[in-house]
């Protein structure tokens, strides 16, 4: 693709673009897109005028603009994110069935977690995070898991830090967040209470494929003083069941 005069690519500045939209930013307006993603007001202008007549983008009569379902549909094209989702999602729903809080699968991308699906109770107690939503690697029980089996060079990209902290329980000191992740390597699941909010209770273990590798982290949400034991048997039935499940799909 054609470079700016910055040097800066067209592919670079559409991405640029799409990533000031969040799970909690979903509508703005072009000038907003321009100032949020450091884009000259013109160039902002013409890119979201090509996207949204390529369905990646859609503008409401307000002339206001949002994440098309063109994106939406291309992405789900043989991604590996949507199979996985679709195999843990029944299982999934066994655990929220039993445990009744929230239940969520993450997956490691570009150093953070990232949140494929989450079921949740009507009833049931806080919880930050959002499908499509991302939470610090050290901060959270599924990131714990997650960067416990990553490869060495993202552990130690990530205990570099800053390791910042959500909550009181947040682990924000390099050497005993090295400790935690060798225990959670050995033990193979975490129960990690407050760190991402003060009244929560996150429990995680790791998620297989056929051929052994951890491509994700299914967890439970739970009230800080819930008992953790039921939960974290059914989350081990699960992530099993998971691993069986991708031994029998085409790899």
């Amino acid at each position: 693709m054609a470079n700016s005069s910055a040097g800066e690519s067209v592919a670079s500045r559409i991405v640029r673009l799409l990533e000031t939209f969040t799970t909690e930013r979903t509508v703005q307006t072009v000038s907003e897109i321009a100032r949020r993603s450091g884009l000259p007001r013109t160039t902002a202008h013409r890119l979201v005028a090509e996207l949204a007549a390529s369905g990646l983008l859609e503008r409401d009569a307000a002339g206001r603009v949002r994440l098309g379902l063109r994106l939406w549909e291309l992405a789900g094209r043989g991604s590996h994110a949507l199979r996985l989702r679709q195999i843990a999602l029944p299982h999934m729903e066994r655990v929220q069935a039993r445990v009744g809080e929230h239940t969520q699968l993450a997956v490691l991308e570009r150093g953070e977690a990232l949140f494929l699906e989450r079921l949740s109770s009507p009833t049931a107690g806080a919880n930050i995070t959002r499908i499509a939503g991302r939470l610090p690697l050290h901060a959270s029980s599924s990131g714990l898991v997650l960067l416990a089996n990553a490869d060495e060079e993202v552990r130690e990209a990530t205990l570099a830090g800053p390791l910042t902290g959500l909550a009181q329980g947040t682990t924000t000191d390099a050497g005993r967040l090295r400790v935690q992740l060798a225990r959670i390597r050995t033990h193979g699941y975490v129960v990690a209470p407050g760190s991402v909010e003060a009244v929560s209770t996150g429990v995680a273990v790791p998620v297989r494929d056929g051929r052994g590798r951890v491509v994700a982290a299914l967890s439970v949400v739970l009230p800080r003083d819930a008992p953790t034991s039921g939960a974290l048997d059914e989350l081990r039935r699960a992530a099993a069941a998971i691993a069986r499940d991708f031994g029998v799909q085409p790899g």
